[in-house]
C-alpha cells in the first residue's frame, strides 16, 4: 500500500517563504544584475501555464540606448499631464532603475483568447519576479502612463496593433525591502458545499 505523500516538508515551507516574502522594490542599489540571471528568469517565466500553449509573450530587454528614451519619454508625460518640475523629478527617480524589462502579450480578435493569454502573460511575469527574487533581486511590476503610450511602442520597435504592454520591470539588488501583510485565510476563502 502506497503511504500517502507528506505536505509539510522542508521543500514546501522554503518555497512559501519565496512566495510569501517577495515585496514589490521601489530603491535600488546601482549594482549590476548580471544579464545572464535576467535571461534565466525569463527562460523560467515562459513555463508559466498557457491555453493551447499559444506562448502569447514577448520579452524586451532594455540597454542603456532604450533606458535614456524611456527617460526622456516619462519626461515629457509628465510634463504634459503636471509640470516641467514634476516631469524632471520623475525621470530622475526612473533613471536610478538599473534594469528595465518590458513583457508583452500578442493581440487576439478572439477575445476569451486574448483573456487567457493576458492572464498567461501576467503569470510569466510573477515567474520573473519569483525567479528574480529567489536570486535576491527586487523588482518593480509597473503598467503606468508609459505602458500605453504610442513613443513606447516607437522605442521599443513594436506595433500596438500586434502587442500590448503586460508590464514594465524595473529590478535590481533592494536598498530597502518593505514589510507587508495579507489578510487572513478566513477573510479571502469561501468553502462552499
Amino acid at each position: 500500500m502506497k503511504k500517502s505523500p507528506s505536505y509539510d516538508t522542508q521543500a514546501l515551507r522554503d518555497f512559501a517563504e519565496v512566495l510569501q516574502g517577495r515585496r514589490t522594490i521601489s530603491l535600488f542599489l546601482q549594482t549590476p544584475v548580471p544579464r545572464a540571471l535576467v535571461k534565466d528568469a525569463i527562460e523560467t517565466a515562459t513555463w508559466a501555464p498557457n491555453h493551447h500553449v499559444t506562448e502569447p509573450w514577448n520579452f524586451y530587454l532594455l540597454g542603456k540606448k532604450s533606458i535614456d528614451s524611456c527617460l526622456s519619454l516619462v519626461r515629457d508625460i509628465v510634463t504634459e499631464k503636471k509640470d516641467a518640475k514634476t516631469g524632471e523629478f520623475k525621470a530622475k527617480s526612473w533613471s536610478e532603475k538599473p534594469g528595465w524589462l518590458v513583457v508583452t502579450c500578442r493581440r487576439s480578435d478572439d477575445p476569451i483568447r486574448q483573456q487567457e493569454d493576458y492572464a498567461a502573460c501576467s503569470a510569466a511575469t510573477q515567474n520573473i519576479l519569483l525567479y528574480l527574487w529567489k536570486a535576491g533581486v527586487g523588482s518593480k511590476w509597473t503598467t503606468g502612463d508609459i505602458t500605453r503610450d504610442a513613443r513606447f511602442f516607437d522605442i521599443l520597435g513594436i506595433s500596438a496593433d500586434e502587442e500590448f504592454v503586460v508590464g514594465l520591470i524595473w529590478y535590481g539588488y533592494p536598498k530597502l525591502t518593505p514589510t507587508q501583510s495579507r489578510r487572513p485565510l478566513d477573510g479571502v476563502l469561501d468553502e462552499l458545499p
